[in-house]
């Protein structure tokens, strides 16, 4: 890890741009909320996460960062837009959520200040927004103690994962804003795998995310073509 900045600055203004919704269920960031509690109960399901030092890299808002910290972690949210983290310190604050702090500060520099401080590490919908997300999962690594785990979720790189998640989710359906997601950033799981190997991250578990338009429901099944989430562990 070097100390250039891994952030695209278009992105970043992309997402500070609409902050101030973060919260609303029925914005732009409706399938956030949507899928949260998916989210959290795989990821409680296989860290237990009640007692535990939890790092949420790439927070944004803070969704998933204050429903961890509810469900019994103290949890540090990370992110490099500041309207983000404002937006999301002050949703804190207003619902009074307990063990809930926010940094502005990178996963590599996090890594170096930090290294081996956190017994859970999650890293959401962030990694298809950086120039090098193998960077990420290395910082992810580091930041994380042996044994503790590290959890990804990102979107494939196909034909379906175009048809479904740019065309069909920003186009068609605008579940998303359109320019959310750029087709070459996606990340295939065999190259997310490759990362989380050279990271000496073990593989644990890989499940997919469905989205039925018509019932606006989502669930976790074993199709990791579209939306993918992974789970990985730092050896004991």
């Amino acid at each position: 890890m070097d100390n250039k900045l891994n952030a695209d600055p278009a992105e970043l203004a992309k997402f500070s741009d609409l902050a101030h919704r973060w919260w609303d269920p029925e914005s732009e960031f409706r399938p956030l909320h949507q899928i949260n509690p998916l989210r959290l109960s795989w990821i409680d399901g296989l860290a237990k996460l009640s007692g535990k030092q939890v790092l949420d890299i790439g927070c944004g808002g803070g969704i998933l960062s204050d429903s961890m910290a509810r469900q019994g972690a103290t949890v540090t949210g990370i992110d490099l837009s500041v309207k983000a983290l404002r937006v999301a310190q002050l949703h804190a604050l207003e619902v009074g959520t307990p063990n809930l702090s926010f940094r502005e500060i990178s996963a590599e520099d996090m890594a170096r200040e930090q290294p081996a401080a956190f017994d859970v590490v999650t890293c959401m919908e962030m990694l298809e927004h950086v120039p090098d997300p193998a960077s990420v999962v290395k910082a992810c690594s580091t930041l994380v103690k042996p044994g503790g785990w590290v959890f990804f979720s990102t979107i494939s790189r196909n034909p379906k994962s175009f048809l479904f998640a740019i065309v069909g989710a920003e186009y068609v359906l605008n579940l998303l804003p359109r320019g959310t997601h750029e087709y070459a950033k996606l990340i295939r799981p065999s190259e997310l795998g490759s990362y989380c190997r050279a990271a000496a991250l073990e593989l644990q578990q890989t499940r997919g995310m469905a989205y039925n338009p018509l019932t606006r429901r989502y669930w976790l099944n074993d199709d990791t073509s579209v939306n993918y989430l992974l789970a990985t562990r730092k050896p004991a």
